[in-house]
């Protein structure tokens, strides 16, 4: 009701984020309730004869399920969580293979991102030299987008039948997936200027004459830490500039909470090598079957899983942890 709450957007832009999270759990907890008492309701008027065992199990299993959404959404308890996100991949070993599944997995998390109503931009990419990606990174834009996705750090297998080896061999192939909070004017991160080493280069890609006449992608070294970052999604330079800083900022706030967690769980929290031994999930297609090493959920529709139905993934990880850390 403030007349002047608008005259800073940023501000209010923090404020009703808040208040669309609030919101939501008091939406949450009000459909739990009356799931709770349909089923009660139905539960009294089977024992009279007025309701059949169908309809009483049919309330019961809304209950759990909206239960289940609730438990879910309280795993992403961490301030980080209600952030958007950078998805990076990188491809491991095996060469064109190898590139090629980066492609899909990007494929696949863009259309999870598209489906849940997310938006994107692309930061910065690498193209194959045959086929596929070399790297690429992606702002994902949204709501609790990092909470819902950090479990998806790890390196991820594939295993098929290979479209571009001739004797039609059954081949395995890696790609590293991480996930990095996309910090905003709620957290603060401090960086000095004197530790940054600046590059300006030719951005590539799509973009006609600009990208071939201009020095509009820049990268920028934070030099205690050795972490480098690249940007060339905007036209200009300073633009280019900004948005790398905030990428920058966004691995800083990351590293911190990886060094957190590694004081708190006793293990390293680090990125894991492109090879055999890290995966934390194998998709074997030739098998049809997906399957996540750390919680033992697996799909068998690979297809869905591919074309971005990773939802019971996610679910599975976020709730395991959140077990984990209540014991």
């Amino acid at each position: 009701m403030d007349p002047a709450f608008w005259n800073d957007p940023e501000r209010a832009e923090e404020v009703m984020r808040e208040l669309r999270t609030q919101k939501k759990w008091v939406e949450d907890y009000q459909a739990l309730a009356r799931y709770v008492e349909d089923t009660e309701v139905l539960y009294d008027f089977s024992k009279e004869g007025e309701a059949s065992e169908v309809e009483v199990d049919g309330a019961y299993q809304r209950a759990l399920d909206q239960l289940s959404d609730v438990e879910f959404r309280l795993a992403m308890d961490q301030p980080e969580d209600e952030l958007g996100c950078i998805l990076e991949i990188n491809a491991g070993a095996g060469g064109t293979e190898s590139c090629d599944w980066s492609e899909m997995l990007m494929r696949m998390y863009v259309m999870w991102a598209e489906k849940n109503g997310y938006k994107l931009t692309e930061l910065n990419r690498q193209d194959g030299d045959v086929a596929g990606i070399k790297s690429v990174e992606i702002e994902i834009q949204g709501d609790h987008a990092y909470g819902m996705l950090k479990g998806e750090n790890g390196v991820h297998r594939l295993v098929r039948v290979s479209p571009f080896n001739s004797q039609g061999k059954r081949m395995t192939s890696f790609s590293s997936v991480f996930i990095h909070p996309m910090i905003d004017n709620s957290i603060e991160v401090d960086v000095n200027p004197a530790d940054l080493e600046w590059d300006t280069f030719r951005a590539s890609g799509a973009g006609g004459q600009h990208v071939n006449k201009t020095e509009s992608a820049v990268r920028v070294r934070h030099l205690p830490s050795g972490i480098v970052v690249e940007c060339q999604q905007e036209r200009s330079q300073h633009m280019n500039r900004e948005k790398a800083m905030q990428m920058l900022k966004s691995r800083l706030y990351e590293q911190e909470i990886q060094r957190k967690m590694a004081e708190r769980e006793k293990v390293e929290a680090g990125k894991m090598k492109n090879e055999w031994g890290s995966q934390i999930r194998s998709y074997v297609l030739d098998d049809r079957r997906v399957k996540d090493h750390r919680t033992g959920h697996t799909n068998n529709n690979t297809d869905a899983v591919l074309d971005g139905d990773i939802g019971g993934f996610l679910k599975a990880w976020l709730l395991a942890r959140q077990k984990v850390e209540a014991n």
